[in-house]
């Protein structure tokens, strides 16, 4: 049996090597910043690396066998552990070029962000934000982030540098400083690896020239690592990143982070869009409508895959703009559960029927931490297990409502009728179900949806 993963083998080699020093109490970053993020074998893998680079030979050469043994854990799961490592600047490696029986990787041991950097890093935070949660986010930062002490009646009497250095000394002193900035520069990025490539600034450049915007004021250079970040984070075009960008720019032309990363919350999983964004979007549901072969069902899962929760809600508004409180809510929920597009839009659907064309914040968030706990990720696996715990589901919104009456007038969501036809009951003949005909007019209402 073959055990390589891509072009990695259990019998290839490898040297580690320990590229910076490790700032004081390391592991307290590793065990509650990184590892939500990473997993528990990503941590292990990176404090056996750490251990191996202070114990072993720097050119001694083990095999991947010692570390599957160690760590009690396959290849394929080692492989996937080593990734998240480079993902977020924990690991670098390197292959050996040359052609040998046997392979040679060295892997560079890179330190973990104290919890300043940490918090600070705003790919890093939001990613520990959506394993979290935003209250437990909260409480760790507010565990590892003490606030500044208070100066409040106290005045500033720090000497200058001007002060006290020579003016001579202080032309040499800047001279230096030049070198060392340059050389830092120059030094290998730490964090999340991101593609410079992906955010045409150029273009965005360009873009906000055009609608008056100094561009040199807001692409700083943390502005623009912060762009790359969110783009890389929600898979953004640069055309959703304008929009974003100019959405987020105050009076004085500055770019308000907050609003920025709101407003990139708001396109995620959504549609791209571009130059022949609509074209595209109505050759895409033109197709779905006219080359499935499946049922209307089929088709409307489908539907449910493609459109973004905002589009959902004005269909089901009957082409009315959707509120900014629903979109903010449905946002909040989608980060803080980790869910798609698609279980999100599952879930609308459900609830909206569920409570009178109303979505219900805390009913929402019970069913979707429930889809969570069960790792829902597809738009059949929601349907099928709203189908299997509808009546659980049911208790949960008969505690908030206390409406019992309303229970003869039940609106079930249209993916109930398969099963709930196999056993007619007086209730149900009164429901006011949405048949497959309006399926169709939802899925035509979008295919025409721009022109």
């Amino acid at each position: 049996m073959n055990h390589s993963i891509g072009r990695l083998l259990p019998v290839d080699g490898f040297k580690v090597r320990n590229s910076g020093e490790m700032p004081r109490n390391f592991h307290r970053s590793l065990s509650h910043l990184y590892q939500p993020i990473v997993g528990r074998l990503a941590v292990s893998l990176y404090h056996l690396l750490l251990s191996e680079a202070d114990l072993a030979d720097q050119d001694a050469v083990q095999t991947h066998h010692s570390l599957m043994a160690y760590l009690s854990a396959p290849l394929d799961k080692i492989y996937e552990a080593r990734g998240r490592l480079e993902a977020l600047g924990l690991l670098r490696t390197y292959r050996s070029k040359e052609e040998s029986e046997q392979t040679i990787y060295i892997y560079a041991v890179h330190p973990p962000f104290t919890p300043e950097e940490f918090f600070q890093d705003d790919m890093l935070a939001l990613l520990l934000t959506h394993e979290l949660g935003q209250d437990k986010y909260e409480q760790v930062k507010s565990r590892f982030v003490k606030p500044e002490p208070s100066v409040e009646g106290y005045e500033e009497i720090t000497a200058s540098f001007d002060a006290v250095f020579h003016h001579k000394m202080m032309e040499s002193v800047q001279r230096e400083t030049e070198v060392m900035a340059e050389q830092k520069r120059s030094q290998e990025y730490r964090g999340p690896r991101t593609s410079e490539g992906r955010v045409d600034f150029t273009w965005l450049r360009q873009a906000l020239h055009k609608r008056m915007y100094p561009s040199e004021r807001i692409l700083t250079g943390r502005n623009k690592k912060l762009i790359v970040q969110l783009a890389s984070l929600y898979d953004l075009s640069n055309v959703e990143l304008e929009k974003a960008v100019t959405w987020a720019i105050d009076e004085n032309h500055c770019l308000v982070e907050e609003e920025f990363k709101a407003a990139c919350h708001d396109f995620m999983k959504e549609e791209k869009t571009g130059q022949h964004a609509s074209v595209d979007d109505r050759e895409k549901w033109t197709s779905m409508e006219k080359g499935t072969t499946g049922s209307k069902e089929d088709q409307f899962v489908e539907m449910l895959e493609q459109i973004s929760p905002r589009e959902l809600l004005e269909d089901l508004s009957n082409g009315n703009r959707a509120s900014e409180q629903d979109l903010k809510l449905i946002r909040d929920v989608m980060t803080e559960q980790g869910m798609t597009a698609g279980v999100m839009n599952v879930l609308v659907h459900y609830v909206m029927l569920k409570t009178d064309m109303k979505l219900s914040k805390s009913y929402m968030e019970k069913i979707a931490s429930h889809w969570a706990r069960k790792n829902v990720t597809t738009v059949r696996q929601a349907m099928n297990l709203a189908k299997a715990e509808h009546q659980k589901y049911q208790q949960w919104g008969r505690q908030k409502t206390q409406k019992r009456a309303s229970q003869k007038d039940e609106v079930i969501p249209v993916w109930f009728n398969k099963e709930e036809e196999k056993q007619p009951t007086a209730a149900s003949s009164a429901e006011p179900q949405v048949d497959k005909e309006d399926i169709a007019a939802r899925i035509a209402r979008l295919t025409n949806r721009g022109n």
